[in-house]
């Protein structure tokens, strides 16, 4: 008898434990970004919403791996990309991670790409995504409506928007495929990418 409540208790607390996963903050992770400039804004990772994809950028932050890549593209209005080793859009890290979007086969996500929403960039191929990430700006519903179900969004900036904001100030070029001056002449450089212990302000 004593045998089954023990394990009646511990499934209860199994029970309680996964019932608030994903549900919590205290559970989600936070990236702090610093800018060449000294700028810097916080990401808040949601793995409810896109598991896998929060695992890999985790691994690349406490790798070091973003330390020093750029925002190589930046569309005023749309989004600002970055995360690139090669600096202008065709590099990644040496691992591809599935697509966790509603296209894709995956119904779990449905964290939409509203202003300051964090998500992968990919190639044509839905299971492309690798470093390279987006953080969206004021989009109209044609853009919302082209990111939302085809773009794994895996978080938010909750702190230091106006740094990301801030990008679209530098100097641009011209970019065929956007058609669109979006290319940075002087790319904007992460100088830091981490992880931090912050407590959101309820």
């Amino acid at each position: 008898m004593k045998k089954f409540v023990a394990i009646l208790i511990s499934a209860v607390m199994l029970f309680s434990l996964v019932g608030c996963s994903g549900s919590s903050s205290a559970e989600h992770s936070f990236v702090k970004v610093t800018m060449e400039t000294g700028d810097s804004f916080i990401i808040e990772l949601m793995p409810e919403y896109a598991p896998e994809t929060v695992e890999n950028f985790l691994q690349l932050v406490e790798s070091g791996f973003y330390d020093g890549l750029t925002f190589h593209r930046i569309f005023p209005g749309f989004m600002a990309q970055g995360g690139d080793p090669k600096g202008d859009g065709t590099g990644g890290s040496d691992k591809e991670i599935k697509g966790e979007f509603s296209s894709n086969g995956f119904t779990k996500n449905t964290l939409g790409h509203e202003r300051g929403v964090v998500s992968m960039a990919r190639s044509n191929d839905p299971d492309s995504a690798s470093s390279q990430f987006f953080i969206c700006y004021d989009l109209a519903a044609q853009q919302k409506a082209a990111l939302d179900g085809q773009y794994a969004a895996f978080g938010k900036v909750i702190e230091g928007m106006e740094t990301v904001d801030a990008l679209t100030e530098c100097e641009r070029v011209y970019s065929v495929s956007d058609q669109n001056f979006t290319t940075p002449v002087d790319p904007p450089v992460m100088e830091k990418v981490e992880v931090i212990d912050y407590a959101p302000s309820k």
